[in-house]
Parts: C-alpha cells; sequence; structure tokens
C-alpha cells in the first residue's frame, strides 16, 4: 500500500507510537490525577475524551433570522440572539431556533397544487362557503400571512401552530362575513372585510397567546354560488353603468358650473357699469340743464338763441340740405327735387 515501506510497516523506518509514552503526556497534560493505567486500562482515557467532547457539544450557533430558545429538562428557561452562545449539554438543556423573521403563508377556501407561479390552484368548498349578514352564501378564499412575534410563545403554548392559525383565521372570516352584505363584499367593501378579519385574528391568536404577529389578510377570490353567478354578473354591471353615469355627471357639472358662474359674474360686472355709466351721465345732466336755467333766467332770449343754434348744430351735420332766404326759397322751390334733399328757409 501507498502509506507502507517495502517491509509493510505503517510506520516507515519509524517505531510505532508507544502507549505508555502517550499516556504519559496525557497525565501531564492534565492538571489532577487519574489512575491511568493499572487495572483501569484506557478506561480514564475515554472517559476524559468523552467528557470534553460532550461539554464541547454545549456551543452552539443562532443565525441572523433566528432566536435561541434553551430548554432544560423540556421547560424554557431562556432566549438568546443571534451569535454564538453556551448551553449545558443535552439531554439537561436542548436548544430549539425558530426563524422569527421569516413571513409564513396559509391558503384558506383553496390549495396551491404544484408551482406556485403556475396558478394552479384547487378549490376547498369547505373552507370557503361562508353565510353573509342576510345569509347568502359567498365563496371566499383568502390568503393568511405571519411571522413569529414571542418565540417562546409560539412554540410552547400552542400545538400544531399552522393549524391553530388556519382554524382561527377561517372563523374570524366566517364572522366578518357575517357582518357584512354580500353587495359590499363583492365590490368596495374587500379591504375593509380584509382588515377586519386580521384584526380580528389577531385578537384571537392574543387571547391564545400563541405569540404570532399577523403581517396581512388578502383575498383571493370572491364570488357568489354558481347557480346566481349570472345574476350578480348583471347586478355588478348595472352597479358599474350606474357609477360612471354618475361620474359623467359629475364631469358635465365641474364643466358647466364654472362656466356659468364666470358669466353670471360678467352679467353682474356689466350691470353694474351700466348703472354707474347711467347714474354719472343722469347726475351730469341734470347739472347741465341747471346750469342752462340759471342762464336762461338771466338772459332768456340769448339762451334762447343759443339753444337753437346748438340743437341745429347737432341736427344739421347728418343731412343734405340747402340755406336759402325765404324770398328766394319761394321761387325755387317748384325747381328742386323733393326727394332724400331737405330745404330750409329763413
Amino acid at each position: 500500500m501507498a502509506w507502507q515501506d517495502n517491509d509493510g510497516n505503517p510506520w516507515g523506518n519509524k517505531q510505532p507510537p508507544d502507549l505508555k509514552d502517550a499516556i504519559e503526556k496525557i497525565k501531564r497534560a492534565i492538571p489532577f490525577k487519574i489512575p491511568f493505567g493499572g487495572k483501569y486500562g484506557l478506561i480514564p482515557i475515554i472517559v476524559v475524551v468523552l467528557l470534553i467532547v460532550w461539554l464541547g457539544s454545549g456551543i452552539y450557533f443562532v443565525a441572523p433570522d433566528e432566536v435561541g430558545v434553551v430548554k432544560r429538562f423540556g421547560k424554557a428557561v431562556r432566549s438568546t440572539t443571534p451569535g454564538p452562545h453556551y448551553r449545558i449539554p443535552a439531554p439537561i438543556e436542548t436548544v430549539l431556533r425558530p426563524k422569527v423573521t421569516q413571513v409564513r403563508r396559509i391558503e384558506i377556501g383553496f390549495r396551491t397544487i404544484g408551482d406556485r407561479q403556475l396558478g394552479k390552484v384547487r378549490a376547498v368548498t369547505d373552507e370557503s362557503l361562508m353565510l353573509t349578514k342576510a345569509e347568502n352564501i359567498v365563496n371566499l378564499s383568502f390568503i393568511v400571512q405571519y411571522r413569529i412575534n414571542d418565540a417562546e410563545e409560539y412554540l410552547f403554548n400552542v400545538r400544531d401552530q399552522d393549524k391553530t392559525v388556519k382554524d382561527a383565521a377561517e372563523a374570524a372570516m366566517r364572522e366578518t362575513a357575517g357582518e357584512n352584505e354580500l353587495d359590499n363584499i363583492l365590490t368596495e367593501g374587500k379591504f375593509k372585510v380584509q382588515q377586519d378579519t386580521k384584526t380580528t385574528l389577531q385578537r384571537i391568536l392574543d387571547d391564545y397567546k400563541a405569540g404570532i404577529h399577523i403581517v396581512a389578510v388578502q383575498l383571493q377570490d370572491v364570488y357568489p354560488p354558481d347557480e346566481v353567478m349570472a345574476a350578480f354578473k348583471d347586478v355588478a354591471s348595472a352597479k358599474e353603468d350606474k357609477a360612471k353615469m354618475v361620474n359623467d355627471a359629475h364631469g358635465y357639472s365641474n364643466d358647466i358650473l364654472p362656466k356659468a358662474k364666470g358669466k353670471a359674474s360678467q352679467i353682474v360686472n356689466d350691470a353694474i357699469a351700466y348703472k354707474e355709466a347711467k347714474i354719472i351721465s343722469a347726475e351730469g345732466d341734470a347739472s347741465r340743464f341747471l346750469q342752462i336755467l340759471e342762464q336762461y333766467r338771466t338772459a332768456k332770449e340769448v339762451t334762447k338763441e343759443r339753444l337753437y343754434i346748438e340743437m341745429m348744430e347737432e341736427i344739421l351735420p347728418g343731412m343734405d340740405k340747402i340755406i336759402v332766404s325765404e324770398k328766394i326759397g319761394k321761387n325755387m322751390l317748384p325747381h328742386l327735387s323733393l326727394g332724400e334733399n331737405k330745404i330750409t328757409t329763413k
């Protein structure tokens, strides 16, 4: 063999180690006396080696996503944080290391078949069929996500933790469904159903002191029984049409009202401006009339003449006219056209 010499000696040209020398070295290394040799032979050495191995088995490590729970004769005595630790070796103390950061998932009302990404599921109607407030039947399948909140409570206060969470979640969902109308569950009330179920489930598990924190409750499928599915689709379609018409009406209202308000404001402003202009104009005419009246009282003939001239100045510029004396006008009148021309005699 490769580790033998030509004479078949496994130690080559060297002599095999002396067992007595090995025992003496071990005796010198141990600070207390052990009865080596004699009638006991190798038993003390074996005992020491086993004792060292046994004591060394008390070293354990806790991963960053774990919490160590030390049991002494089956009873939890302490919890340890991530890192290296020491315990009294088994069977006196043992360690459980549950993963406290892992989010666990429970399916209720359905089961995933094979790879979850493929989306193949199997319905479990015994879990999904529930009664609503009006005693209508609805199919509710949902997912519960949870993680460990207290490792000692999780390990020692409840048995079969997943089944406990599943049963409590089903009870909580049935309670929530019984407090809501079917239409509300099928339409806008889904989020409230999820939150109410999560709150109720957390309260139940806290009463159990299960050491579990509910992360989320997510509805997967919510639909009425197959026998009335068509009728509920019609109802849902009608509600969608109603919502669309209401939204269209709100949009039209939001479009037309600002325009109407702007037009009304413009009319009011124009009326106010017209009112102010008329008041100012009337006040000016009244002031002018009073001034003319005062002048008339002072010089009537002059004022009459001036008013007549001013009126003529205002009227005559827009007319076709010939001004002649009264004497000439009598002779010219038969020869002039009396259509649009105007003759003024003076």
